[in-house]
């Protein structure tokens, strides 16, 4: 618990302190018993469905190049042996064990993932003193509640002893929810077609009125664009130009779609294209603003996260096919502590 306040103003459209000055899960605050037994009342069919892409996907870094796919490996033997070849039989030739162990150099946003609200900061005059600041979701101070490499390497840092990130706003908090309540999904490709239209409100509100879908606080909203299906059909050598010339997402400078994000109580975007939103975005309109503007009003502001590179093809497919839009979803992170993102596995069941 913090002794002293870390604002005394907050973001315009912020949930900041709508659930304590300490609070660290924002719009996971909604996802309440009800939540839950609503995703589980859409179980009909008791079918499930993978959400993920195989971990090893996209390949290479062309989208985005600080992500590296995975290194798998095997562990090493005890004493620094240098075999690292399994499967390994033990020493102790009286036993008939024969054993594999791995280990994995994850980078935990490459593939499939969820965005912790850690993730994505802005600089924000929170004080009021006329200067602004690097600020996370509710007030939390870069280098000091999210630390990275350059703090670390400060007098400061040395002294506390604090390694690299998040003691705040970390995945584990999204974790320990264990991230499960209704899906509803949005099919923007089926509207759309297979090219990269930019989705702001009126068009979106179209789409749902169509397809007969309700947003409720408290849903996770997925959005199906085809650039999840379309990169796994390049084989681990994505086309970027192709991949974004080639499927929709929203408009983060869209006033109106956000201020509808923000009135739904939707707790998670997700969408099975690179960033949600059109990235780049739209032209900014003032001299300074946020690049990612979707991420900045989602994670930094309204404490909603937002989910990347989901497959959803197979879902979408058969909601829309079964007439529906509501699902179970079930999609925890890594229990990782101070990770700001994190590789998952969610299951859709219908």
């Amino acid at each position: 618990m913090d002794t002293a306040p870390r604002w005394t103003r907050r973001p315009p459209r912020s949930t900041w302190g709508d659930w304590g000055p300490d609070d660290q899960l924002g719009r996971l605050n909604l996802l309440t018993r009800e939540k839950v037994l609503q995703g589980i009342a859409e179980v009909r069919e008791g079918r499930s469905f993978c959400l993920s892409l195989p971990l090893d996907y996209p390949g290479g870094n062309v989208l985005n190049p600080r992500r590296n796919p995975p290194v798998l490996e095997p562990t090493r033997r005890e004493h620094g042996a240098p075999n690292m070849t399994y499967p390994l039989r033990c020493d102790d030739p009286t036993a008939t064990d024969v054993i594999c162990d791995d280990r994995v150099l994850l980078t935990l946003q490459y593939s499939t993932q969820w965005d912790s609200l850690a993730h994505v900061g802005q600089m924000f005059d929170a004080d009021g003193d006329g200067v602004p600041e690097d600020r996370f979701y509710n007030g939390y101070r870069a280098g000091e509640d999210i630390v990275g490499p350059l703090a670390w390497k400060g007098t400061e840092a040395r002294e506390t002893g604090r390694a690299p990130g998040a003691y705040r706003l970390g995945v584990e908090n999204m974790a320990a929810t264990c991230m499960q309540g209704r899906g509803v999904m949005v099919d923007l490709l089926a509207h759309t077609g297979p090219r990269a239209e930019i989705v702001g409100y009126e068009r979106l509100m179209r789409i749902l009125e169509a397809d007969r879908v309700l947003v409720e606080p408290g849903d996770f909203v997925l959005l199906r664009t085809g650039f999840a299906e379309m990169l796994l059909g390049m084989g681990k050598k994505p086309d970027r130009e192709k991949l974004f010339a080639s499927a929709p997402a929203l408009d983060g400078r869209d006033e109106r779609l956000l201020d509808w994000i923000g009135e739904s109580g939707v707790v998670a975007l997700i969408a099975d294209n690179y960033a949600v939103e059109a990235h780049p975005a739209q032209p900014c309109a003032e001299n300074v603003c946020a690049t990612l503007p979707l991420h900045a009003h989602c994670l930094f502001r309204l404490g909603v996260y937002l989910g990347e590179l989901w497959h959803l093809t197979a879902l979408a497919d058969w909601l829309r096919e079964a007439g529906r839009s509501r699902f179970l979803l079930t999609a925890p992170p890594l229990r990782l502590p101070g990770a700001v993102g994190s590789p998952a596995t969610p299951v859709a069941t219908v």
